[in-house]
């Protein structure tokens, strides 16, 4: 029983990372927080799905459909869809209607399912199109800039691109960070301290609260499916 990752990071500035997953003898999983949107493209049985998910702030038990082959789209923090508010997807998603093997629905406008190494030729489309946009004070902000607004201003536009504050954004990522290296075997005081968490009773609770897992159990690779590649580092 276990989901196989594949990740790679992307050139397109975009997107942050593609991945595909194949489901074996799998019918839930941990789902682990996360501060992206994305689209997430599955078939089961001959039959085709799409559908937008959003960010979650929390872990959760998720079902997942077995016997399943996905390809993924993370994309870039600060990146929207025109028609839905990221906010409106936090904890949540969309499926989307009128899917077939080759086909999807978004946007009133019907595009060409990608395979894993077509992601940024549908996403420049995407974008070239207006579907998929972006607020360039988010990105300045994740780069450490100093913008020219008020921080009232820059809250309320990074909640507004993510819907997510600036803290929930740096917690939820430490946090897997964290569940990425104690993976690859790490020593959970090397975490604490490259991550810098005030003590490991700090690190055990964002792990309990964004992904489920302990640090022994991700150490061991115990604690059945996750929805998270911690088998490798990712690759560009």
């Amino acid at each position: 029983m276990e989901l196989r990752f594949e990740t790679r990071r992307s050139d397109s500035p975009w997107v942050d990372a593609v991945w595909t997953c194949v489901s074996e003898q799998v019918t839930a999983m941990t789902s682990v927080a996360g501060v992206r949107w994305g689209l997430v493209f599955y078939e089961q049985e001959g039959r085709a799905f799409a559908s937008v998910t959003g960010p979650e702030t929390r872990t959760r038990t998720a079902p997942v459909p077995e016997g399943a082959t996905f390809t993924g789209i993370d994309f870039a923090v600060g990146t929207s869809l025109r028609h839905v508010s990221t906010p409106a997807l936090v904890d949540g998603g969309i499926e989307l209607p009128d899917t077939t093997g080759r086909t999807f629905r978004l946007d009133g406008v019907r595009w060409e399912t990608p395979g894993p190494d077509d992601v940024e030729a549908l996403v420049d489309a995407l974008v070239r199109a207006g579907t998929v946009v972006r607020d360039p004070l988010v990105a300045e902000v994740l780069r450490g800039d100093l913008p020219t607004v008020s921080g009232r201003t820059v809250e309320r536009r990074f909640r507004a691109a993510t819907g997510l504050t600036r803290g929930a954004v740096r917690q939820i990522e430490r946090a897997r960070t964290a569940a990425e290296l104690l993976a690859v075997g790490d020593a959970v005081a090397d975490v604490v301290a490259k991550l810098d968490y005030f003590d490991e009773p700090h690190l055990a609770r964002a792990l309990r609260s964004y992904v489920g897992r302990t640090a022994r159990q991700l150490r061991a690779g115990t604690g059945g499916a996750i929805g998270l590649d911690l088998g490798q580092r990712l690759t560009s």
